[in-house]
């Protein structure tokens, strides 16, 4: 059955369909300006939406029972004009770093509890239209809205939007029965992100209580919790003592070889890259051809297992090359080959990503926006190590299995993104109808 479309200012859409301003829909209510220096997660009267938690933590529909929100520590630090918050409200987050800015959430489930809106926050209630429970906030989230929003994103480095620039914005009002049928959808599928995501939070857990301690603390010899049969002392070493060579192409570029990147080839492996613990190999894909290779690596051609580390933008994140295939090192990362008589590759990689040994690099970091590592600073780095190889690698497999596992479920958690990605796009713009 071919269904009848209708061209409007943000495209065509069913013509049963309506739109109206974002004026038109919503009252601005009163927010408050509390940092996080004001919040706690232990418990309080009232919880605070805080915009950071918009943009990097809550879903689209915050179900106030299910996710944690933190608390305001005195009721005093509230204006008398800070308004509470009702199921069916959005909060739109005015400021970001990036295209993030007015990430929307739709309050939901919020039962007795006192809910108020915090710093840099928009929070508006609903004044015309009926909406079924999600709808705003699937929708507010969608491209469709997003991109109405962008023109008058304002800032360089930190960017806003301000309550006028988002006046004029439309709001889509499909009959509410097809809003609901296209939440339920949408919901089912955010069920499945949401469980893998506790998943994946619940192994970094115990990664991260591993990970303090499998390590000897400050001034120890030994870890707290020792794998069965080993029992020796473990020794301090400088960092740099323990590596045969650093491959290091800080400024290397293909134009500066005279040549440039190609369609395919041989993956250029950068800090864009090279996360902490993987290799993304679909992020900022870059390829040289085999002049280029030879002329990049020849000498210096990395191997399986190898650690990689990234010195800047991000600095810190730390991976080993996956297989025998040939790549280039790129920007902002550099290679060790390791003394194998004194530390192996995998335990290497293991200790760089410590609480202790990350804290340690993040002080000797320098620079402004971007914090980077020099070689230098390298070299007053110290890490703690067993003696004993074989233990090395026994405490290596134990954080190479929890990443396993953390990998499996988060790549479970993105594949149900993308096909939530996917439904938003037909559903929430009418391309497959749901009555």
């Amino acid at each position: 059955m071919v269904r009848e479309l209708k061209h409007t200012e943000i495209g065509d859409i069913p013509v049963d369909w309506e739109l109206q301003t974002f004026d038109e829909t919503f009252r601005v209510i009163s927010n408050n300006t509390l940092s996080r220096e004001n919040l706690n997660n232990r418990g309080g009267a009232v919880r605070n939406i805080h915009y950071g938690d918009i943009l990097t933590k809550f879903p689209e529909v915050l179900d106030c029972n299910e996710e944690e929100i933190p608390y305001v520590n005195e009721l005093s630090l509230l204006s008398s004009s800070t308004q509470l918050l009702q199921d069916g409200d959005i909060v739109v987050a005015d400021t970001a770093e990036d295209e993030t800015v007015g990430k929307v959430i739709e309050v939901q489930n919020l039962g007795d509890s006192k809910l108020v809106a915090g710093l840099h926050t928009i929070p508006c209630r609903v004044k015309k239209g009926e909406f079924a429970p999600g709808w705003l906030g699937y929708y507010m989230n969608s491209d469709l809205f997003h991109n109405q929003i962008l023109p008058y994103i304002t800032g360089i480095k930190v960017s806003s939007i301000s309550k006028g620039a988002i006046s004029e914005t439309l709001i889509l009002v499909p009959p509410f029965d097809e809003q609901e049928k296209i939440v339920q959808s949408l919901n089912k599928i955010q069920l499945l992100m949401t469980a893998e995501t506790k998943v994946v939070n619940k192994i970094k857990l115990v990664k991260n209580g591993c990970l303090s301690k499998m390590f000897p603390q400050k001034d120890d010899t030994v870890p707290e919790m020792r794998l069965p049969g080993f029992t020796e002392a473990w020794e301090q070493r400088k960092l740099l003592d323990c590596i045969q060579k650093i491959t290091d192409f800080r400024g290397r570029t293909p134009k500066k070889l005279g040549m440039d990147w190609s369609e395919e080839g041989y993956l250029a492996l950068s800090a864009f890259n090279v996360k902490n613990g993987y290799i993304d190999f679909n992020q900022d894909v870059h390829y040289g051809n085999q002049e280029l290779y030879d002329k990049w690596m020849t000498g210096n051609e990395l191997h399986k297992g190898q650690v990689l580390f990234t010195t800047e933008a991000p600095m810190g994140n730390v991976a080993q090359v996956p297989d025998n295939r040939h790549y280039i090192l790129s920007q902002r990362t550099i290679a060790f080959d390791v003394k194998d008589k004194l530390i192996t590759e995998n335990f290497l990689a293991t200790v760089l990503r410590t609480p202790t040994v990350f804290a340690d690099l993040t002080a000797l970091s320098s620079g402004g926006t971007a914090k980077g590592v020099s070689q230098k600073s390298l070299a007053s780095v110290e890490i703690r190590l067993p003696k004993d190889l074989n233990e090395q690698e026994k405490i290596a497999d134990t954080f190479f299995n929890l990443d396993h596992l953390i990998t499996l479920h988060q790549c479970k958690c993105d594949k149900y993104s993308n096909i939530k990605k996917g439904m938003m796009s037909d559903l929430l713009t009418g391309k497959i109808r749901l009555v």
